[in-house]
């Protein structure tokens, strides 16, 4: 199969602050802009483009990033320094805390628009055996 994930369009209040808010955070390169959107891009070729729109067009989304073991651990250290409100489980019931589902590591935090991000370093279900 040759279909493969290219892009997706973020809303946020402020394309250039959140744009710079998840690359800061995950260590990635803001590689482009054109037009509404500030792209950052991720593996593959991928980019989340972000787009300034009304605050009130926002539709809270979620976001889930497998990330290695060293880049949660320098995203995590970065939540935590920061005081990014940040959470063991979606429905924000475990706070101040990561996971260890699958046997790999989570945690939830909210972006500056309002959209919930996850990174897990193990995809649901396990690693493949």
């Amino acid at each position: 199969m040759s279909v493969r994930f290219n892009h997706t369009i973020v809303h946020s209040r402020d394309n250039r602050e959140s744009a710079a808010f998840f690359a800061d955070l995950l260590g990635l390169d803001i590689t482009g802009e054109w037009g509404p959107f500030v792209a950052v891009g991720l593996a593959d070729g991928v980019t989340l483009d972000f787009a300034t729109v009304p605050e009130g067009a926002i539709t809270p989304q979620h976001y889930a990033f497998l990330v290695s073991e060293d880049e949660f651990d320098a995203a995590y250290a970065k939540i935590r320094e920061r005081g990014i409100e940040h959470y063991a489980d979606p429905q924000r019931r475990l706070p101040g805390r990561i996971n260890h589902n699958d046997g790999g590591r989570g945690v939830y935090f909210m972006d500056p628009a309002g959209h919930a991000m996850e990174l897990i370093t193990v995809p649901y279900g396990g690693l493949p055996s």
